[in-house]
């Protein structure tokens, strides 16, 4: 079963280590780029951006959850519980990338999209709450 999360958690640490990457080469990173930016109309979108990957990154997380059968073992549910996690990240570092490339301004907010993805580093404890917590 250890190995089964070690894998988890190399695949996170690579999620996460080549998107702080493209941050650092692509976002040029510097406290004149860290600042909240004005927020306008035409802007709004790219605030929302952040927002809806965090829910439908949790949303599509807890559906695959529910999924499992809660009679099996947890070396079969596993499995499930690692194409919901790599989905979830996904959904996050899509978002965060999105920020990057479409508008640099908000690379803030891209920064706390990755910073919330580190957060959710798979860990012996986080799953089996998140497997004891959808099969309730």
């Amino acid at each position: 079963m250890n190995e089964k999360i070690k894998t988890l958690q190399i695949i996170h640490l690579a999620i996460c280590a080549g998107t702080i990457i493209a941050y650092y080469i692509i976002g040029d990173l510097s406290l004149e780029t860290l600042h909240v930016p004005v927020i306008d109309t035409a802007s709004i979108i790219y605030l929302a951006i952040p927002i809806l990957a965090i829910v439908l990154s949790n949303i599509l997380f807890k559906t695959q959850l529910k999924q499992i059968d809660p009679k099996l073992k947890l070396e079969y549910k596993m499995p499930i519980y690692q194409a919901a996690s790599i989905m979830r990240w996904a959904v996050l570092e899509g978002a965060a990338f999105l920020i990057l490339i479409l508008k640099p301004d908000f690379i803030l907010f891209g920064i706390l999209i990755l910073v919330y993805l580190i957060f959710l580093r798979p860990t012996t404890e986080r799953i089996d709450n998140d497997l004891s917590n959808t099969n309730n």
